[in-house]
């Protein structure tokens, strides 16, 4: 079972979906919809920088942006669960 827990990870091809940007993650799409809102993700130092930028579109705009609040869903769990302890 190990074997086979070893093969499959061996052969995931994860830079497809997520780039490293500075200190953190994020997938390709979120980075598309980010730029089509253009918030400055590559300047920020950390998943919770990156949510703070979204949060100012979101207070200073009346538009419906489902795909940015999706991003931000995203962002926010994976942000939960790389840096809080558990």
């Amino acid at each position: 079972m190990d074997d086979y827990i070893k093969e499959v990870s061996n052969n995931l091809d994860l830079s497809d979906k997520y780039v490293s940007i500075n200190n953190f993650m994020l997938k390709k799409t979120e980075m598309e919809v980010l730029d089509r809102y253009e918030i400055d993700y590559k300047n920020c130092n950390s998943l919770k920088d990156v949510i703070y930028l979204i949060d100012e579109v979101f207070q200073n705009s009346y538009d419906d942006m489902v795909d940015l609040e999706e991003v931000s869903i995203s962002i926010s769990d994976r942000d939960y669960y790389v840096n809080s302890n558990k």
